[in-house]
């Protein structure tokens, strides 16, 4: 095979998606927060099966907007919350700054999502008032049974899914599985709107929460009942209410120019998600003696292809020769991060240590072609050693 240059993560936005844009530009719209990211919103919401999103300028301040609008609403009975080792830094964060008592949940060895045994013994002993999941690369976690323990915990859950956009469970998107759930737009996820994130959720009073608290803490976005009765509760008249703040607030908010990218790549998002699913299945066929995810009664709209190696170091030299980026399997476990060692010691948990010491993935993207899996597999396969 001729040495090729296979990317982790690829631009996702077109050429002619990027003349679309300049052409937009040129006629002298406006930029800032406006109509197109309320279209786009509209529309990605539409796409989800949830009644409303907001989007925002990450991912990651996806999450922090909805860590801090369910402390601010009142939605959490205490500021425990259950968060999976395998994760990502900003799905912790967050609650890490709010000062909430942060329980690291093992993974659970088909999906990488939560273990339920675990899940179980955390609710059971501590009980928290959230949990929030990860999809990991895509692969829905087990929805049925933890909302059963859940709701026996009386605990609320929210999904981070920036890693699955377009994955379901059950014909039921990610991102509609739960009270809420955040996605990331940025190069290299399913989707780009340059910078970008978004929330899905369909609880009225939620939303105007987090509509306000995106921005600054003003009513201005809030739909007009609410806008109304939070005046009539503060006693502000009609000019005061231009700088009245009901929250403490961030501005998460995007902007229009981000909006016009994201709503013509959403129309590609069908098509992507299949093209990553079927290279998922072309890397578990060409390596079946190593792990692959397994998400029963799921569509995976993978992010990346992960697995372990025993050698991981030793191999991730060999693909890099080869032209072949890879990188750890997420985080590793959350546990084992110089940040969480720092203010609460070392953490192990079995799965998420195996995770940490060999995971890897492997390059996924839209542009990801059959011969670039074989290409990838057959590299992977001269070094690697299974575990």
């Amino acid at each position: 095979m001729t040495k090729r240059s296979i990317k982790l993560a690829d631009n996702t936005i077109s050429e002619e998606e990027i003349r679309s844009l300049a052409g937009w530009l040129q006629e002298g719209k406006q930029l800032t927060k406006g109509p197109l990211t309320r279209e786009f919103e509209a529309e990605f919401a539409a796409y989800t099966g949830t009644k409303y999103s907001i989007m925002v300028n990450s991912g990651s301040s996806a999450n922090l907007l909805m860590a801090y609008s369910l402390l601010e609403a009142g939605y959490l009975r205490n500021k425990k919350v259950v968060v999976p080792a395998v994760s990502w830094i900003t799905t912790l964060s967050p609650f890490v700054q709010m000062g909430f008592e942060c329980f690291l949940c093992d993974s659970d060895a088909q999906d990488l999502g939560v273990d339920l045994n675990h899940l179980e013994a955390l609710l059971k002993k501590e009980r928290p008032a959230l949990l929030i999941l990860v999809h990991i690369l895509g692969h829905p976690n087990k929805m049925d049974a933890i909302h059963r323990l859940c709701d026996q915990y009386g605990c609320l859950v929210i999904e981070d899914a920036c890693e699955a956009l377009g994955s379901e469970y059950k014909g039921k998107k990610t991102g509609a599985l739960s009270l809420a759930g955040s996605f990331s737009f940025y190069y290299g996820h399913h989707i780009s709107s340059i910078e970008g994130g978004a929330i899905t959720l369909s609880d009225d009073k939620l939303y105007s929460v987090m509509l306000s608290i995106r921005s600054h803490g003003w009513s201005r976005d809030v739909p007009e009942a609410d806008r109304q009765a939070w005046k009539k509760e503060y006693q502000i008249d009609d000019f005061r209410e231009f700088y009245s703040f009901y929250y403490a607030g961030y501005n998460l908010r995007s902007t229009d120019l981000n909006a016009y990218l994201g709503r013509l790549q959403l129309k590609r998002l069908p098509a992507i998600a299949k093209v990553r699913a079927r290279n998922f299945e072309l890397y578990r066929q060409a390596l079946p003696e190593f792990f692959s995810q397994h998400s029963p009664d799921s569509f995976v709209s993978s992010f990346s292809f992960g697995t372990f190696a025993a050698n991981r170091l030793e191999l991730s030299k060999h693909l890099l020769a080869q032209g072949i980026e890879c990188r750890p399997l997420v985080c590793g476990s959350m546990g084992r991060q110089p940040f969480w060692i720092k203010k609460f010691g070392v953490t192990h948990l079995p799965v998420a240590d195996k995770v940490h010491d060999f995971g890897l993935y492997l390059p996924n993207h839209a542009n990801i072609t059959p011969e670039d899996v074989a290409y990838v597999a057959k590299h992977f396969r001269e070094v690697a050693k299974p575990i």
